[in-house]
Order: structure tokens, then C-alpha cells, then sequence
């Protein structure tokens, strides 16, 4: 069975670092950036399966890269990683077609399981 594989976009890059890191340990390919246009660089030229995606970043925010994801290629699930409980976003994320939020810090082993079931719904 061929790896899932994960792009990991936080503007901080030590957490990312660190979860890509945990996950690649766990079985997945994983890589991390830092920003949305390296995100998009990734996507256009090496499609994942699962985005993990921060909520708040400086330039272009998560509901604004998961547009664009979305537009690229709507295949991809995206979870939506963030440090806010903030209702009004949670529905404008769902709306734009997050599989999931998740709330920082995320527990590892609850993480894997989303990023295992938002594959199956790929899958069909």
C-alpha cells in the first residue's frame, strides 16, 4: 500500500518541522512549508493527498490557500490546523471544503486517524 502523502503549511516552522518529523515516523510522506506559494509550487508539481493547513499565516491566510487548492486540484482533502476555537471561521472553512478542523496542539494519534479517513473519502 503506497504512503499517504502529506503537505504540512505553518508559518511556524519549528511545530511544522517537527510534526512533519512525528509523521514521517508514523509511515507518512510528508514535507512542510512555511508560506502559501510554496504550497502551491508543491501542489501544482508534486500533488498530495492531504494538506495540513494553518489557519493564520501572514500573506495569504488558510481559507484563502484552501481556495486555491480547491481550484488546483479539488481532489485533495484539506485539514485545517489552527490555535483559535473561532466558530465564524469553522463555517467558512466547511463551506469551502475542509474535511476537518483540529485544534493546536494536535494530539498525534488523533491526527493520524483524520488524515486516514479523510484518504478513505479520497478513495471513494
Amino acid at each position: 500500500m503506497p504512503q499517504i502523502k502529506v503537505l504540512l503549511v505553518d508559518d511556524e516552522v519549528e511545530f511544522a518541522s517537527a510534526l512533519a518529523e512525528r509523521l514521517r515516523l508514523r509511515d507518512f510522506d510528508t514535507q512542510a512549508v512555511s508560506n502559501a506559494e510554496d504550497a502551491v509550487t508543491v501542489i501544482r508539481n508534486n500533488p498530495p493527498d492531504i494538506v495540513l493547513l494553518d489557519y493564520r499565516m501572514p500573506g495569504t491566510d488558510g481559507i484563502g490557500l484552501l481556495k486555491i487548492i480547491k481550484e488546483i486540484n479539488p481532489a485533495i482533502e484539506v485539514i485545517m490546523l489552527t490555535g483559535l476555537q473561532d466558530t465564524l471561521s469553522m463555517e467558512e472553512g466547511m463551506k469551502s471544503g475542509i474535511f476537518e478542523y483540529m485544534i493546536k496542539p494536535v494530539d498525534i494519534g488523533e491526527l493520524m486517524v483524520k488524515i486516514n479517513l479523510a484518504q478513505k473519502k479520497r478513495q471513494g
